[in-house]
């Protein structure tokens, strides 16, 4: 192997003991993702399968974000929990995604996608050895040491690999010298999932504008597609009512206070607006604190973090791009209004860019404490913070992966604007 290693010789743990932590993360993903995903239907799969089934049967489209209507088709489906179905905040093209596989049984389309994120799995592990220079091992660890995220995305059917791996192969084809190819990977899951929109616009402020153009290609082709088959209604309705709820964390029939959305503007909720029902015991009952709680703190962060991107353009030059979407990759987790677990399986490259960039530096401390966050925030045991939740101040204690994200955070920031040699 060309680069550094992030677990082997170069570390406490020998390749031997390498090869066995993969063997038991391997073992644990198979456990709990793969054969609970082949045996039974969760939540999540069943409102992408339903939405499928009513744009092949011709459904009414228009009504896909009418939860009493979208539950009573999952009823006449068969599909899932339809109490707890709907097809809110997803935009509209989501509908689209699984069209191919509506007329199988949900078992049967749930395996087929478990086979799929199964395969952007192992694809992604060989691509990011070749994007970083690791053994294939160690970026197999990597993505493994995602935890409950890679479990989660696989269990729950969610197509967060395949969006993952759409990023790699973008950035794999810039390497490569395909600049229209890369943005085409970029863009392609931009309008369903927003996360790749961030790469592309780092890559605009590089002035790199065949990627950009071939980011804005893809998203257009996959919007005009999305209007053609389901009309302009509905994506009216998700722009003037379901985007603005969800941008602010306030997603239909879920907990608007709940910690699950591990995020700021849940968090402030929970601090000081009170509620009789859903948080009868803020921290403090000053409703008109939240907003500007939520606004200062993410102005904040984000200041900092394009101070922080501008720093490392000067100091690091032409070495500064993979560090920049690692860091990147960690601000839109950081701020976003609600995040799950498996959200997280969307750190695979930028973290692996940030660690190698890291060790390439010489900074062995930091790319170590980034790589142990990460892997802390896939395995912490959260049933153990969840008793804080709504319990006043202690409520903070319930957010640990809001936290750790933003240790990640801050140990990048140090790391750029602390003077040392070949940086300054």
């Amino acid at each position: 192997m060309t680069g550094h290693t992030i677990v082997g010789k170069s570390l406490v743990l020998p390749r031997v003991a390498a090869v066995l932590l993969f063997v038991a993360l391997a073992g644990n993903f198979a456990v709990h993702a793969v054969a609970p995903a082949l045996t039974r239907l969760d939540t999540d799969f069943p409102d992408y399968l339903t939405a499928a089934r009513i744009v092949a049967d011709r459904g009414e489209v228009d009504r896909l974000y009418d939860n009493a209507w979208f539950q009573d088709q999952m009823r006449r489906y068969h599909i899932g929990k339809p109490s707890e179905g709907k097809f809110a905040p997803f935009p509209p093209p989501t509908a689209l995604l699984w069209v191919s596989l509506a007329r199988l049984t949900p078992l049967d389309a749930l395996r087929v996608v478990t086979g799929l994120s199964v395969l952007a799995l192992a694809v992604s592990v060989t691509l990011l050895s070749r994007i970083l220079g690791w053994s294939v091992l160690d970026s197999a660890l990597l993505v493994l040491l995602s935890g409950v995220a890679a479990i989660n995305a696989v269990r729950l059917g969610q197509p967060y690999m395949l969006v993952s791996l759409s990023c790699i192969l973008g950035y794999y084809a810039y390497l490569r010298g395909r600049p229209l190819l890369a943005g085409l990977c970029f863009g392609l899951f931009t309008p369903i999932k927003y996360f790749p929109v961030v790469i592309l616009i780092y890559f605009a402020f590089c002035k790199q504008w065949r990627v950009v153009l071939g980011g804005a290609a893809a998203i257009l082709a996959v919007v005009l597609v999305s209007i053609g088959l389901l009309g302009w209604k509905v994506h009216q309705e998700f722009l003037s009512s379901v985007l603005g709820m969800h941008l602010v964390g306030q997603l239909s029939m879920q907990d608007p206070f709940t910690a699950s959305f591990q995020s700021f503007d849940t968090l402030f909720r929970r601090l000081f607006v009170f509620d009789a029902t859903s948080n009868p015991h803020p921290m403090l009952s000053s409703p008109e604190l939240s907003g500007p709680a939520v606004a200062i703190t993410k102005s904040l962060i984000f200041c900092t973090a394009i101070a922080t991107l501008i720093r490392l353009a000067r100091s690091a030059g032409e070495r500064a791009p993979p560090a920049s979407i690692g860091l990147l990759g960690i601000l839109v987790l950081l701020l976003a209004p609600a995040t799950a677990t498996y959200h997280f399986v969307l750190l695979w490259l930028p973290i692996g860019l940030l660690i190698n960039f890291l060790l390439r530096e010489g900074a062995r401390a930091f790319a170590y404490f980034i790589l142990g966050v990460y892997a802390l925030i896939g395995f912490f045991p959260y049933r153990l913070s969840v008793h804080f939740e709504g319990d006043g101040a202690l409520t903070l204690l319930a957010y640990p992966r809001l936290f750790l994200l933003l240790a990640m955070f801050m140990a990048c920031v140090i790391f750029v604007w602390r003077p040392r040699r070949g940086m300054a």
